[in-house]
């Protein structure tokens, strides 16, 4: 890579901040004014930017311009301004009379090169061309620009089974001498309330959803009118989670498993309003769009199974992830999946059950395949663009 005269200095500037982004910055501290706004990472194309001898900016007024976090290392002298889920790194110019006028390669998220004239060092205080300010704050709103036209999870809805008059599976158990009743709806709402909190606590800007919080009866048509209801933008995404426990004639069978919709069987899932000036084309959508959710679900389902396996296979055997019509997954107009938590008729699993401990394992694993599965989405900005 040549950067043309001083080619050699620069490509060693640029492995160092190669490694500044790799790494933690050694010795690192923090500054910060105001609060940044979320972004997650995206990536930008921003041009090569040259100023000959700048007007400077005040630390102080560029965090405030960027609503940013300066990291820095005074021994090497390599900073990084960073808003959430981006930064720029830069080695600051300790000696500008020497070369002045210098670019210097910077880094936008680690894989984007710039050449800016530095901010400057100079007896410990750094300031900032305007220049290049200017075009770190350009870099930043891009990329919340593109962010916001990026496919993104918006709504979680999870889906307790069974309630009030319905109680779903049940078994009574002897465990340590005492008689346990063990209700499916009692220990799928236990499950589904704790991974509500959780869901709710890492995702403030997303809608968080329960078809039911306490001891009651929504039927599954209900169930289902409240995912389908549910509002999006045209670049959102919603997730339907149900959850159950299991129970069989067969008091050998026992573990968990999860469930998506077969791939066979067919639906409607696309607003036939919103596209009635393509009526012609309404079939291929669709179709189009149920391969989606298809392939959505099942990846959902194996985020979900991994949480599973890591968190409780040691002590429960997975049953694997499975096809299934099922009615909630069948008539929710989304991705979906229904988990089945263990059966309440197997002594080994009703043992688990009843252990409250056992249930915050159980949302552990609901909730880690959920991040996951969210991550992976919205890093990719939805898998397809057939939306």
């Amino acid at each position: 890579m040549s950067f043309g005269q001083g080619s050699i200095q620069k490509f060693l500037l640029y492995a160092s901040l190669m490694v500044a982004i790799a790494t933690p910055l050694a010795g690192a501290q923090e500054k910060t004014t105001g609060s940044a706004a979320s972004a997650p990472s995206g990536q930008v194309s921003p041009p090569v930017v040259a100023a000959s001898a700048p007007s400077q900016l005040s630390l102080d007024e560029v965090l405030t311009k960027l609503d940013a976090t300066l990291r820095w290392d005074p021994l090497s002298a390599i900073g990084a301004l960073e808003v959430p889920g981006h930064r720029v790194v830069f080695i600051a110019d300790r000696n500008p009379s020497e070369m002045p006028g210098t670019l210097r390669p910077v880094l936008f998220d680690g894989t984007v090169l710039m050449l800016l004239q530095p901010p400057l060092l100079e007896n410990g205080e750094l300031s900032f061309p305007v220049a290049f300010t200017a075009t770190v704050a350009d870099v930043f709103s891009q990329a919340r620009e593109d962010e916001r036209s990026r496919y993104r999870v918006a709504a979680i809805l999870i889906d307790p089974g069974h309630g009030g008059k319905d109680p779903g599976a049940t078994g009574s158990h002897l465990i340590a001498g005492k008689r346990i009743e063990l209700t499916e709806k009692d220990l799928v709402l236990d499950v589904a309330l704790d991974l509500y909190r959780k869901l709710a606590v890492t995702y403030p800007d997303k809608r968080v959803l329960l078809t039911r919080d306490s001891d009651t009866f929504p039927s599954l048509e209900d169930r289902v009118a409240i995912a389908n209801s549910v509002k999006l933008a045209e670049n959102e995404a919603i997730v339907f989670v149900s959850i159950h426990a299991n129970a069989s004639f067969n008091r050998k069978a026992r573990g968990y498993e999860v469930w998506y919709l077969s791939p066979e069987y067919r639906r409607t899932v696309i607003d036939a309003e919103r596209y009635a000036d393509s009526s012609d084309v309404l079939p291929i959508l669709n179709a189009m769009l149920e391969e989606e959710f298809t392939m959505e679900s099942i990846m959902i389902a194996k985020h979900i199974m991994n949480g599973f396996d890591r968190f409780i296979r040691a002590r429960s055997p997975s049953r694997g992830i499975k096809a299934e019509e099922w009615f909630v997954v069948r008539k929710a107009r989304m991705p979906s999946v229904l988990i089945e938590l263990g059966f309440v008729t197997n002594q080994d699993d009703a043992v688990l059950l009843s252990d409250k401990s056992y249930l915050r394992n159980l949302s552990d694993a609901i909730y880690s395949g959920i991040k996951d599965f969210v991550n992976e989405f919205e890093k990719s900005g939805g898998f397809t663009a057939s939306r």
